[in-house]
């Protein structure tokens, strides 16, 4: 026992050399940390529904400390300072790299000083800003959102920190605790929701995201200690690996910030609109990141210090085979969820928000926004691993051109239909959708022109699996209209579930057996891998590694 229990705890320090399966590790974290994340909004909408106007409040001040922190720091630390600290990964090169990391880390914590000062004095005047029309029609929401705020602020703190030991694990191809991170953030504000609702009302869940923050860093700080981190104060703002960095991170943060400041206007268009307007914007843009976060995302962090490492090496034949297998593996993926999420959109909010105390016309309001998302899923996924392999190639000013251009189209189309035209919110996502897409073909069109594509490799399976999802589509619609009230009693949970379950299955497997006729290799890709993971037990009863290489330079 004592030997499977410490060769367990060696899978948390293994490497995960190849893409597909550090993406795995990833996907799996992200996937349980995606459901906590559904369990989260499923108890705000059970403890906060009934007063829809608390619920809006909560989403539109959480939204303006992610928008800081992702700008300022997660910016730096997803696209610029992994391939900075990852040039310095050998022996000798190695305190550079600790170096770096410390001056980062104390650089985020004045930014996160800055921001928290301003917004703990002028909290009431941002308010207003954020969500306007909430304000309008309800004055005592703008105290709440105010506090709100300066409480949600604290938990970018432990974020700054945090963050950069993600980056650092990522460097060392250690991807498992990173994920499993994510997990603990969720299930502090779980727990805060839970045991302190009674006590701080809609306060709880604003206490739980700096809960949930704190055992973000707490989970990762032990490896990356192992891995020989240590922090201290350092102001060496001008050294020559921080310039690299800050040239690296201003155009991605820029990036960040513009789509940032889309989705705080997109709230405060929402706003304008009824009650709850917010809250099925905001809920209907969960789900739709879902499928995103737990294939997409995975597949593209995965992927960018092998493509990073490749292209430093002048190995530009291997750099686009990484690209494309990655690109079609994303695809094979997130097409299908994309017809899962139209097609399925009402049982799928009903099952995931539809507690007893969330309206009925809210539930209805958030799958129609939802079906507007779905177009644009796969843009948005194909868009991440783009981006990522502008920075590969140390390209970050094409990503913030095409941003900028698409960013700007999507706040006035948003402007001119809602605000002046005032069209529903469903327009609002579509709107959204289609700024995403053309974003996609943009940046593939100049990635194309940097590194030259075998435009068969990427086109032929990206058709291929689009028309197969067409087909998915179809046949998940079928069995959904035949079976509800037919056959199961969809106004229960258990019958819903049944309903889900069913149509789901149907369309997997029609879509799994047409991508084998049709050929597309990612079938076997995939089966591959899930007989490597079946086999994921035999791996704790074998030897543990004798060292965890910290000190090696990557292959």
């Amino acid at each position: 026992m004592l030997t499977f229990i410490k060769n367990g705890a060696g899978i948390f320090k293994k490497k995960q050399e190849d893409i597909l399966s550090a993406a795995f590790i990833i996907a799996f974290s992200v996937a349980l940390s995606r459901i906590l994340g559904l369990v989260r909004y499923r108890l705000l909408a059970s403890h906060f529904g009934y007063d829809i106007k608390q619920l809006d409040s909560f989403i539109a001040a959480s939204a303006l400390p992610d928008a800081i922190f992702e700008v300022m720091i997660f910016g730096a630390i997803a696209l610029a300072f992994i391939p900075v600290f990852s040039q310095y990964m050998s022996r000798d090169k190695l305190q550079r790299a600790w170096a770096l990391s410390s001056t980062m880390i104390t650089l985020g914590l004045v930014i996160f000083a800055v921001f928290t000062t301003i917004i703990i004095l002028l909290a009431n005047f941002i308010a207003p800003i954020i969500a306007p029309g909430v304000v309008a029609k309800e004055p005592t929401t703008q105290f709440l959102i105010a506090n709100l705020l300066r409480i949600m602020i604290f938990a970018q703190l432990f974020f700054v920190i945090s963050i950069f030991l993600t980056g650092i694990l990522q460097s060392f191809q250690r991807f498992l605790v990173p994920a499993i991170a994510s997990i603990f953030y969720n299930l502090g504000i779980i727990a805060a929701i839970i045991f302190l609702t009674p006590y701080f009302g809609i306060y709880a869940p604003a206490i739980g995201m700096v809960i949930g923050a704190f055992l973000h860093l707490l989970i990762q700080l032990p490896l990356a200690l192992s891995l020989g981190f240590r922090f201290h104060f350092s102001f060496d703002f001008k050294n020559k690996d921080v310039m690299e960095t800050f040239h690296l991170m201003w155009p991605r943060s820029i990036v960040l910030a513009l789509i940032r400041l889309s989705d705080l206007i997109n709230i405060a268009i929402a706003s304008v609109a009824a009650f709850g307007s917010i809250v099925a914007f905001n809920f209907a843009q969960t789900l739709q990141l879902v499928p995103i976060s737990l294939f997409a995302a995975a597949i593209a962090q995965a992927a960018l210090p092998s493509l990073s490492i490749e292209f430093n090496s002048r190995r530009y034949d291997q750099f686009k085979k990484l690209f494309t297998q990655s690109f079609n593996q994303i695809n094979f993926l997130i097409f299908p969820s994309a017809a899962i999420i139209a097609i399925l959109r009402i049982p799928l909010v009903r099952l995931v928000f539809g507690a007893k105390e969330f309206p009925w016309d809210i539930t209805v309001l958030t799958g129609r926004v939802l079906i507007a998302f779905s177009i644009g899923i796969a843009a948005q996924a194909i868009s991440l691993l783009v981006t990522r392999s502008f920075y590969a190639v140390k390209d970050s000013v094409t990503p913030v051109k095409v941003t900028t251009v698409t960013t700007i189209l999507n706040i006035a189309a948003s402007v001119i239909l809602i605000v002046i035209l005032k069209f529903p919110l469903f327009y609002l996502a579509l709107n959204f959708s289609i700024a995403n897409i053309l974003n996609a073909v943009l940046l593939m069109y100049f990635l194309d022109r940097k590194v030259g594509f075998n435009k068969k490799e990427l086109a032929i399976p990206f058709f291929k699996m689009l028309l197969i999802s067409a087909i998915t589509a179809i046949t998940l619609y079928v069995p959904m209209k035949l079976l509800d009230q037919l056959v199961f009693d969809t106004t229960r949970t258990f019958g819903l579930l049944l309903l889900t379950g069913t149509a789901v299955a149907a369309g997997l497997i029609v879509y799994t057996g047409l991508s084998w006729l049709f050929g597309v290799g990612e079938v076997s890709v995939f089966w591959d891998l899930a007989k490597r993971v079946a086999s994921f037990p035999s791996k704790l009863t074998k030897p543990p590694p004798t060292s965890i290489d910290a000190q090696q330079q990557n292959p």
